[in-house]
């Protein structure tokens, strides 16, 4: 799957900060076909948690307070945007080098989803993922 198609789409942490507290244009064609209902944005509990926890790192609230955003608003925005999943899917077969991101390959593992990230350690399992059905990109590719 890429995102000229619909379905079902993973979002780390750092793209959720992109799309939600940076508005980086960037991602717009993503928020457009999210606001469109063309992709559905699967989350977990675990992954809100770690949302809530960066958004509080000193250089995400100083751009939050630039831009007059209050941390209940953006996991208000957050919440209306993903479907939220109950539990934790189970494990999947790829480890990630980073514990912190294991819930998103775990996640679109479980779903056939693409998993969209920019960070290192995830990117560098785009091979063993596309085996299990996961497509990885680091950017908008449509």
């Amino acid at each position: 799957m890429t995102l000229t198609e619909p379905g079902p789409v993973v979002i780390d942490t750092n793209i959720a900060l992109d799309l939600l507290v940076f508005e980086d244009p960037a991602w717009a064609p993503l928020a457009a076909r999210l606001a469109a209902g063309e992709l559905c944005w699967l989350a977990t509990a675990a992954m809100r948690i770690e949302l809530e926890r960066v958004l509080g790192y000193p250089l995400i609230a100083r751009r939050m307070a630039q831009r007059e955003l209050q941390l209940p608003a953006v996991l208000a925005d957050f919440d209306a945007r993903v479907r939220m999943l109950e539990g934790r899917p189970p494990r999947a077969p790829c480890v990630c080098s980073d514990p912190d991101d294991q819930v998103f390959i775990d996640l679109a593992v479980a779903h056939k989803a693409l998993l969209l990230s920019k960070d290192r350690a995830v990117l560098s399992m785009k091979k063993r993922l596309a085996l299990r059905g996961v497509v990885v990109q680091a950017a908008y590719g449509g």
